[in-house]
């Protein structure tokens, strides 16, 4: 058995353990894109009722600041999953 086999081995095993994701890191996700879609509804809502007349011009611009807070970081965090999914492409094999 030739040695640099079994360290790649021990490497392995050691690296595995670490590359599990947590236990609740789905329910995080599902969590956060729920809060996300309920800031969007609270803040169409907002400017329904503005737009019908029955709304505080300054609670509208208070939603559309929270959407728009909402909505960059959804794109960040888009554009960290796809460089890291780019990074992974451009590994060798």
């Amino acid at each position: 058995m030739d040695i640099r086999n079994t360290l790649v081995a021990q490497n392995y095993a050691s690296n595995l353990a670490a590359a599990k994701p947590e236990p609740g890191a789905a329910a995080q996700m599902a969590g956060a894109a729920q809060d996300f879609m309920s800031t969007l509804q609270a803040s169409e809502q907002q400017a329904m009722s503005s737009m019908t007349g029955g709304g505080d011009p300054h609670s509208l611009v208070q939603a559309l600041a929270q959407t728009e807070l909402a909505v960059q970081t959804a794109v960040t965090v888009r554009d960290k999953v796809v460089e890291a999914y780019q990074e992974i492409l451009r590994m060798p094999i």
